[in-house]
């Protein structure tokens, strides 16, 4: 190499070495930018709770390596173009930020931004600030689960160039005008993704949007309407969902479409096929999914949209499908052989609807959860059902199966999780009872069978363990509290006997113990300890003594307890009440006595909502101060509408009452139902007023009690109550008129006391009969056979007798003339009297005089009380 050519050789590694070393430089931002995202940073702090959402698989607080020492290209969820060093992409998502989002927010001088996530976070309940609609370069934005709420700006419509929009959120909090709606659909051509799901939309959907759609996801947002065609013709689409838009109607086009291959989900649970036109309604309206051109589904989600008919056998193709759910519908006929021959499948749902007969042969082996719960198919389940070597999910429940139970049935679905065989008649025997070796096994439901010998003892992974309701006889193994995961124990309704195993109460875990309705006895021996996690304490229905164990107070988190109808021999367990939680306390059917005293130095049972006492030895007075601290019966409106069930999440409490004169069973209890059951017992003195508090109580028993003394005007105040039981005590006086204000009144009991006066007329009042009233010899009025002046009931017009002519005529009958007919009316039935006896008259006839004298002097009796009111 020549000396002439080693300058350029020089000056070219020099070159080299300047564009590799100026190539690894960090990127510098503009410092508008920097000092913009920094001044975004302070409007927010940090809450690992503002990211508590399941797609938040990892959550990191990127806004923390913010600082000014570093080039904001450097920062977490910062992203800066190569060539500018503008920021080009905000990712917040998951990032823990919780605050208020403003209008005036510092992110809105990042004008070059292409892309934005703000998704999981929480703002606190802000409004989308319009001012997104300034980015006009954004290609995605992404504001799902972020806490925002009300109006979507019309201003996103502006952004032309966006790819992918998603606004959505678990609550039902977002709005978008219809008019806004289709203009951003026609607006936005390149739209590739639209997400907004849960968004009220209240619309149609526009003819015309973009061509480019793969993903179009609007559930639950209130569209109607016909779906338009078109979207069925979109080349590039691969997931559809419009599920729960029950007033949107979608038809399939009769002739062949072009929808591509590409479809790959299909999501219209909830949607109205009802009007599919002809000749579709002869193909079981969305049958044609099952179409030669969507050959490449992988998921069909079709439940809940009240399809009829069968489903067509000999249909070929679907090689991919994964997911087939087409739950509740009216889908009767036999399964079809073509679903058990998709190679693919992994999710099946046929489960609420009416098929029968017998299942065929599954040849899938990648069946991850099947559900056919809540059919009328029979006997006998095939094997290479219950051997899926991939199954986690198996519901069989609400069928006609009838086969005799193998767990070595099960022997290849070793990663089986929840298994549901309830309400059937499954039976076993004695030698297959010990087979349960699923070892991953953690639900178990075999409720509702015609299983019988001991108990069986789960594997140690299980979780929930229902078996209630078979033919379990035996006592209960003390080995059961071996299972260390066991949260639900649900045995009731058996044949069991003998006591409860004391080291229940170490099960820290366990939170629902219901053994109702067997034949337990002996006392109660379980010690709880201060780590349980009890909710739910049902031993009602048995023959246990004795007392209840104190040990009860240890359990903070009890809901539910249920001790009635056994034999329990005790005192009013008052320091029940210091139990912050408890809900449902039912004493009731045992030999509890004594009377009910309480402490006005503490609040007791702050939250309870059904209290039953019912049919015990309790006396003296009614506890006037417990009724005062009862603050879960004195709910305002707004408490009383959210609607739930006791136990909703982890089981489904059930309680037996009193209401409306019957025993009635709750098989759910809701959360806002209100019961105080005291009746049958020995309780005295008067009713105390402070019960009118109590304003949200639906159900009031005090009968067959000795109470006495006025019912209070306050009760006319329990807005609520739909029984009102006060019946076989020995109240006075009259019936308050207060309570004809009582408009949910549906059942009411008076009778067998003293009341007097007039019934009450108007509203529930008129459509009560004569038993709620009998029993009471001075009451008069509606629908007793005694009238009231005033009473609102048809009287009849013609005087039928000499009484009533005088009563009608409007002349005062002076207390001289009283006196003198009341003297009259003696003398001559005395004188008839002893002519009968003269003469030996017939015995029938001597009993109509009699009573017609008797008549005589009880018309004089009333005369004479009504003139001494008049004075």
């Amino acid at each position: 190499m020549g000396n002439d050519k080693l300058p350029l050789l020089f000056l070219l590694c020099v070159i080299l070495c300047q564009l590799g070393f100026s190539s690894s430089l960090p990127y510098l931002c503009p410092e508008n930018q920097a000092l913009a995202l920094l001044e975004f940073k302070k409007m927010f702090t940090i809450d690992p709770f503002a990211s508590s959402f399941g797609e938040c698989k990892s959550k990191n607080q990127k806004t923390l390596s913010w600082n000014s020492s570093t080039d904001c290209c450097l920062w977490d969820g910062v992203s800066c173009d190569e060539k500018t060093s503008q920021v080009i992409e905000l990712d917040l998502s998951c990032s823990q930020l919780q605050g208020k989002f403003s209008s005036n927010s510092s992110i809105f001088q990042l004008s070059t931004l292409e892309r934005i996530d703000l998704s999981m976070n929480d703002f606190s309940g802000s409004l989308i600030p319009p001012n997104f609609g300034w980015f006009m370069s954004l290609t995605h934005l992404d504001l799902s689960n972020s806490g925002f709420t009300g109006q979507i700006p019309s201003e996103i419509s502006y952004l032309s160039k966006l790819h992918f929009l998603r606004i959505n959120d678990y609550a039902d909090g977002y709005r978008l005008e219809p008019y806004d709606f289709q203009r951003l659909l026609t607006n936005l051509t390149k739209l590739r993704e639209l997400d907004l799901y849960r968004v009220s939309i209240s619309s149609i959907i526009p003819q015309n949007f973009s061509s480019y759609l793969t993903t179009l996801r609007l559930p639950k947002t209130q569209l109607y309407g016909i779906l338009p065609e078109r979207v069925f013709h979109l080349p590039n689409m691969s997931f559809l969902d419009l599920s729960q838009n029950y007033q949107l109607v979608v038809r399939f086009p009769i002739i062949k479409w072009n929808s591509s291959a590409s479809l790959k989900d299909l999501y219209l649970y909830g949607v109205n096929f009802t009007k599919v036109p002809e000749p579709l309604s002869n193909f079981f309206g969305p049958i044609r999914l099952l179409n030669k051109n969507w050959t490449q589904l992988e998921s069909i989600l079709l439940s809940s949209n009240s399809l009829t008919g069968s489903i067509p056998s000999g249909v070929s193709g679907f090689q991919s499908l994964q997911s087939l759910l087409l739950s509740s519908n009216n889908l009767n006929g036999t399964i079809p052989s073509w679903i058990s021959s998709l190679p693919s499948l992994r999710y099946l749902d046929l489960s609420n609807n009416h098929f029968s007969g017998q299942i065929e042969d599954f040849k899938s082996e990648k069946l991850f959860w099947i559900n056919l719960g809540n059919n009328h198919l029979q006997s006998p389940i095939p094997n290479s059902l219950l051997n899926q070597r991939r199954l986690m999910f198996l519901n069989l429940s609400s069928n006609n199966f009838s086969d005799n139970l193998k767990f070595s049935m099960f022997s290849n679905s070793r990663i089986l999780g929840t298994l549901d065989l309830s309400y059937n008649s499954f039976s076993w025997t004695n030698e297959n009872q010990d087979l349960f070796n699923l070892s991953r096994l953690h639900d178990i439901d075999l409720r509702h069978n015609m299983l019988q010998g001991s108990l069986p003892i789960p594997p140690i992974s299980v979780q929930h363990f229902f078996i209630s309701h078979n033919k379990l006889s035996g006592h209960i193994p003390s080995t059961i509290c071996n299972l260390d995961s066991l949260a639900i124990l649900d045995l009731a309704s058996n044949s069991l006997k003998g006591v409860i195993p004391p080291c229940l109460g170490n099960m820290s875990r366990v939170e629902v113990l219901d053994v109702r309705d067997n034949n337990l006895s002996g006392t109660i021996q379980t010690n709880f300890s201060f780590e349980s996690s009890l909710r739910s304490f049902n031993l009602h229905g048995n023959k246990f003594e004795g007392k209840i164990p104190l040990s009860l107070i240890n359990c903070k988190q009890l809901e539910v307890l249920d001790l009635g109808n056994n034999e329990l021999n005790d005192t009013f367990p008052m320091w029940l009440g210091t139990l912050p939680n408890l809900m449902v306390l039912s004493l009731r059917s045992n030999k509890l006595h004594g009377p009910i005293r309480t402490s006005r130095t503490e609040t007791l049972f702050p939250q309870l909502q059904i209290i039953d006492l019912s049919s015990n030895g309790f006396n003296g007075d009614l506890p006037a101060y417990l009724f005062e601290n009862l603050r879960g019966m004195q709910k305002d409106d707004g408490n009383m509408k959210t609607r739930r069930y006791i136990g909703n999440m982890y089981y489904k409490d059930s309680i037996t009452i009193a209401s409306k004169g019957m025993s009635i069973q709750l098989v759910r209890i809701l959360s806002i139902y209100t019961t105080i059951d005291l009746s049958s017992n020995r309780f005295e003195g008067n009713i105390p007023s402070v019960i009118g508090d109590l304003n949200s109580l639906i159900v009031l028993n005090l009968s067959r009690n000795s109470l006495e003394g006025h019912i209070p005007t306050q009760l006319g105040s329990l807005s609520a109550v739909e029984s009102l039981d006060l019946s076989f005590n020995k109240l006075g006086g009259e019936i308050p008129v207060q309570l004809a204000s009582l408009t949910f009144l549906g059942f009411l009991s008076l009778s067998h006391n003293h009341l007097v006066g007039c019934i009450p007329s108007g509203n529930q009042f008129a459509t009560f009969q004569r038993s709620s009233f009998e029993g009471n010899d001075g009451l008069r009025g509606f629908p007793l056979s005694k009238d009231c002046g005033d009473s609102q009931v048809p009287q009849v017009t013609t005087p039928s007798t000499l009484d009533d002519l005088e009563e009608d005529s409007g002349f005062e009958i002076s207390w001289e003339a009283v006196l003198t007919g009341y003297g009259c009316g003696l003398i001559v039935g005395f004188s008839i009297i002893y002519i009968m006896l003269s003469i030996r008259k017939p015995t029938w006839l001597f009993r109509i005089i009699e009573d017609w004298g008797h008549r005589i002097v009880m018309r004089k009796k009333k005369k004479v009380s009504r003139h001494l009111r008049l004075e």
